[in-house]
């Protein structure tokens, strides 16, 4: 088949290799070449993200601590430093813009780049993907893996190729072939329920779904149906998300330790999550009268959803709002998690505020808490119960972006 030479559309994934764990590697020579884990803290129990030799010996993310050292003996813990993390995420996506603007950044250790624009100023997108390559490498010393392909979904399957340090190219006038006898569930965003429902109707890979009607798709799951059809085709239509979306939630949670039943340890880790929701609302401008406050048991989630009749960022008020919530769903069950969540937050400054009350010298109190914990670390000044606060450290988000309300760990 003759091969165009500017493609009619070309998107690149970046996929950093092992991202955590190579940079403990990067950062501690004596790490290099060893089967490295890194968890939540050294008290954490779960496998975040392991290096290429732990993964050589079954060692994978999610897996317990305890497991990962059956499999790999040699297996070493690192403690997560997302601090770490985040600041060389934010010079590999800006070394990124220097090759192409049109950048979505997907994760912490992952971004789409349309290149399609780029094929005049830099040459072939397979060109651009090595270019990528480079220039991560230059910011941050680390290797990543690239894919190459006509559409997002393709582009994310070709990643996974020749990892790590890989480059995989799938152009879209071949994509459909490449696909045909791929397992639908192969592909990102094609969960286990969907792949159930494909399997229900007679389809397996993706070269089988063209047989089954868009419209039963479509029908099932709306327009990420229609989506999922044309994916299993290297067709996605999906676009690249230049802008970060205004929040839908601005929320944090914390695991406690197993079968809490102590009220004031509770109450500690309800403060504690009160003020980090509270924070991050004024760090962006934004406020809330909605909220998810809830605990976890071995039963499921205790908790409400209740509303203030006015919005708010201050954390005292979150905090007097949980405690009323657990007063009337928490009968001291054990409990091992807990999660504060700001629903739906708007900008700061909306109508109901001519109709309240401004406490000044509060909100002045606010605006001196929050610059001295932004310039010298978060919780620098807080209430007296933090000092019994978690030791377990915080951890990225999936959705952490590096600008706006996302940044945060």
């Amino acid at each position: 088949m003759h091969c165009p030479v500017v493609w009619p559309r070309a998107i690149i994934l970046m996929d950093m290799d092992a991202y955590f764990a190579s940079i403990e590697q990067r950062d501690f020579p004596q790490l290099r070449g060893k089967p490295v884990g890194v968890t939540n803290g050294l008290t954490g129990t779960t496998v975040i993200t392991c290096s290429y030799e732990a993964r050589a010996h079954g060692v994978k993310t999610g897996m317990r601590v305890q497991e990962a050292r059956q499999r790999c003996p040699g297996f070493i813990q690192r403690p997560a430093r997302p601090e770490v993390y985040a600041a060389v995420s934010t010079l590999i996506m800006e070394s990124l813009e220097a090759i192409c603007p049109d950048i979505e950044i997907y994760s912490v250790d992952e971004a789409f780049i349309d290149v399609t624009r780029c094929q005049s100023l830099h040459g072939t997108p397979v060109r651009m993907a090595k270019m990528i390559m480079q220039r991560v490498r230059a910011a941050s010393g680390l290797n990543c893996s690239v894919g190459v392909g006509g559409d997002k979904t393709t582009a994310k399957f070709a990643a996974k190729f020749n990892k790590p340090n890989g480059l995989g190219v799938i152009p879209p006038w071949e994509a459909r072939e490449r696909l045909r006898d791929v397992p639908v569930t192969k592909l990102s965003g094609i969960a286990k329920g969907v792949g159930r429902f494909l399997y229900e109707h007679g389809v397996e890979v993706c070269g089988q779904v063209p047989q089954l009607p868009i419209s039963v798709l479509a029908q099932r799951f709306g327009n990420i149906g229609r989506r999922i059809w044309l994916m299993c085709q290297g067709l996605d239509p999906e676009k690249i998300h230049l802008h970060v979306a205004a929040p839908k939630s601005v929320g944090h949670g914390k695991v406690m330790p197993p079968n809490t039943i102590h009220p004031e340890v509770v109450q500690t880790y309800l403060l504690h999550m009160s003020e980090k929701v509270g924070a991050r609302l004024r760090r962006h401008n934004l406020e809330a009268s909605h909220f998810l406050i809830g605990l976890r048991s071995r039963y499921g989630w205790l908790g409400e959803k209740p509303r203030l009749a006015i919005p708010t960022d201050d954390s005292r008020t979150i905090f007097h709002l949980g405690q009323e919530v657990l007063a009337r769903c928490w009968r001291g069950q054990p409990v091992g998690q807990i999660q504060i969540t700001a629903l739906n937050p708007q900008t700061r400054g909306g109508q109901l505020e001519m109709f309240s009350q401004v406490d000044e010298r509060r909100e002045q109190t606010k605006e001196a808490i929050d610059q001295v914990n932004q310039r010298y670390g978060e919780l620098t000044v807080a209430p007296a119960r933090l000092i019994n606060r978690s030791d377990m450290p915080n951890v990225i988000a999936p959705s952490w972006k590096p600008k706006g309300h996302r940044q945060t760990i």
